[in-house]
This record gives structure tokens, C-alpha cells and sequence, in this order.
């Protein structure tokens, strides 16, 4: 058996607006997934919880302070680092989204899920419609 190791904790964010989600294009200069269409998120620090990373998180990347955020799922991935990702979703928030930090932002209907180029992505939403229905 191979050396076990415990995973990186991170958060993902399911920004909705209008039956439409945010995606972001990643940095090509990006160590994890890089290039990849993926839910804005990032890593937790030390000691802080999922919901403190949701608004420092936002805050950093798109210049936001979520409103109304609720608890999706917790999946695992396997890419360039072992990773546990905790879901949200964030449907009201003060401040107007500006792209700090990657290559590019989109939204993306519910229809056109299979942008996203993550498997694990594409999960959390799908488990986000069972649970919660229709955007």
C-alpha cells in the first residue's frame, strides 16, 4: 500500500445569478489544474474554518462579500495535489465581481455544465440541483 496522506482542505464556491453559474479559467501559471474551467475557490489557511474561507476567499479573488451562502457537499480529488473540497453556494452578495486572480471569468448556464473541466465540479453541482432543485 502506497504512503497515506492526508488531503489538502479547500472550499469551491457555486456563485448563481439569473439560473446562470461563475466559472473562472485558471492561470496557466497555476500549480493545481492549470488552464483548467473551474468553480472559484481556494485553500483553507491554518486553523480557519470552510465558511471563514468562503468569504476571505471571495473577497481575494472577485471582491465580493457573500450574503447568503449554503452548505453543498465535501468530495475528494486526486489532481497535481490530494484535495478536499467543501461546496457552497453563494446566491446574494454585496460588491460588484471583478476578476482578480484568474485567466478568465464566464458564466455558464445549467446546461452547459460539461465546460466545467472538472469532474469533481461537475459532481458538486449536480449533487447542489438534487438537493436544493432548479438554479
Amino acid at each position: 500500500m502506497g504512503e497515506s496522506v492526508e488531503p489538502r482542505e479547500c472550499i469551491a464556491c457555486m456563485l448563481i445569478r439569473d439560473g446562470m453559474l461563475l466559472a473562472e479559467k485558471r492561470k496557466l501559471t497555476k500549480t493545481v489544474v492549470p488552464g483548467a474551467v473551474a468553480l472559484p475557490g481556494g485553500h483553507l489557511e491554518a486553523g480557519e474554518q470552510p465558511e471563514e474561507a468562503v468569504q476571505r476567499e471571495l473577497e481575494e479573488e472577485l471582491g465580493i462579500a457573500p450574503v447568503e451562502v449554503r452548505y453543498v457537499c465535501t468530495l475528494l480529488h486526486r489532481s497535481q495535489e490530494f484535495r478536499k473540497l467543501h461546496y457552497f453556494v453563494v446566491t446574494q452578495w454585496e460588491g460588484n465581481i471583478r476578476n482578480r486572480e484568474a485567466a478568465s471569468l464566464m458564466w455558464l448556464p445549467f446546461t452547459a455544465l460539461q465546460e466545467l473541466d472538472l469532474d469533481v465540479d461537475r459532481l458538486a453541482v449536480a449533487e447542489y440541483l438534487r438537493v436544493y432543485g432548479e438554479p
